[in-house]
């Protein structure tokens, strides 16, 4: 029962920490309080995934280290500190410094701990149980939507920051309470063997797992999936207005649809994985999107169509959050699972970067063929991926140095 409990714990973090997805409300309402320029506030959410996405790196190796409570429990109080201290911005500048950075931070300390504790305590369901603890991330946004719209027409904008804060640091830190890594003589178990999942039966550190080419092309698979589902989500309504001639009105129900699709997708393709292997999940995930997006790229789309394309590939970019933290506690061990995710989970930091830019660089239909090859180089990458042994040397021997090199034996 008690495992469940945690279960329970990272659904209520989860879906406070995936609020951040719901920042669009606050655009409008900043821009006509304080005329700052439309760019200058949405960067605002730029900044906030950027330093979420590094901070996981750190916060990982401490919650290995010291366990997922006070982790996650500091990083509520970050976040929601960060937020209440936005109410006090005038510059845009402080924005970016209250919300996006201290913000940031405590999004990048809390992420890791369910996700981490949750995959120790079902080693023989990785797959379905990573699904359910980052399904949450992906429903906070619409959970949300309606709590900050209350909040700005009743108190408005920047009152709105203080008592969203305050929901974030009392959820947040309520859910760490119920977070736990298993017993000792089970915490670093290697999950049970199933047909078709490829596990390593050694407990790797970040640097051991640094120096084999398995990280590196999972790192890079990571990279591609999630920049072709970004690429799709971030701009699904001007896609709908500019691809398939719709109304923004019709277009922008896709919003909601891709939100559904998105959370199904991790729970469903994490479930599957289970059964079929993570690597060939992730096979068929890359597929789809494949044929997703030439599909995007070359025919005309109506508005049905619109909104199957756009919900399939959140569908599998959801799929995509929930494997990696899986392939990556069968190939690498659970013992410092927070680390070595938060190195893997930098791709998709920086993917929440470049989907964007390209769009911004070239049209939708020629970004889409663009993506879509990357979808299929990530298919062959992930052919590639075999049970990766201590004693391999890589590319890492000559990016870490000699103690790096020491370290792989």
């Amino acid at each position: 029962m008690k495992r469940w409990l945690v279960v329970l714990g990272a659904l209520i973090i989860q879906l406070n920490l995936g609020a951040v997805y719901a920042w669009s409300m606050f655009n409008q309402p900043l821009i006509d309080q304080f005329g700052w320029g439309r760019e200058e506030v949405v960067i605002t959410f730029s900044i906030t995934i950027a330093v979420f996405a590094f901070v996981t790196i750190f916060a990982g190796r401490l919650q290995d280290k010291i366990g997922p409570r006070w982790v996650a429990t500091a990083g509520g109080v970050f976040l929601g500190i960060g937020v209440m201290l936005s109410s006090q911005a005038t510059t845009i500048s402080e924005l970016y410094i209250y919300y996006g950075v201290i913000g940031g931070i405590g999004i990048g300390m809390t992420y890791v701990c369910p996700l981490s504790a949750c995959v120790k305590w079902f080693p023989e369901k990785r797959g379905f149980i990573s699904g359910v603890a980052v399904a949450g991330f992906g429903l906070g946004g619409l959970l949300f939507q309606p709590i900050i719209r209350m909040f700005i027409e009743n108190v408005g904008v920047s009152s709105s920051f203080f008592y969203i804060g305050l929901i974030y640091i009392v959820f947040v830190v309520a859910g760490a309470q119920l977070l736990s890594n298993p017993p000792k003589a089970n915490e670093n178990q290697i999950g049970e063997k199933t047909s078709g999942i490829m596990q390593s039966s050694k407990h790797f550190t970040s640097k051991e797992m640094l120096g084999t080419y398995q990280f590196y092309l999972l790192w890079f698979m990571f990279l591609f999936g999630s920049m072709a589902g970004l690429m799709v989500i971030s701009y699904a309504v001007d896609i709908g207005v500019e691809v398939a001639n719709l109304t923004f009105e019709r277009a922008a129900n896709a919003v909601l649809v891709i939100a559904i699709f998105n959370a199904a997708g991790r729970i469903v393709l994490g479930n599957i994985s289970d059964k079929l292997g993570r690597i060939n999940t992730l096979i068929l995930s890359y597929g789809f999107t494949a044929l997703i997006l030439l599909y995007m790229g070359f025919a005309t789309m109506n508005y049905p169509m619109f909104l199957l394309s756009v919900s399939l590939i959140g569908f599998c970019f959801g799929g995509f959050l929930a494997l990696f933290p899986s392939v990556t506690a069968d190939l690498f061990g659970t013992k410092n699972m927070g680390g070595n995710y938060g190195l893997m989970y930098q791709a998709y930091g920086i993917s929440a970067f470049v989907g964007p830019f390209v769009l911004n660089v070239i049209p939708f239909t020629q970004a889409f063929i663009i993506a879509a090859l990357f979808a299929i180089l990530s298919i062959i990458l992930a052919k590639l991926v075999t049970v990766p042994k201590l004693k391999e040397t890589s590319v890492a021997s000559n990016l870490f140095g000699k103690e790096a090199y020491r370290n792989n034996g």
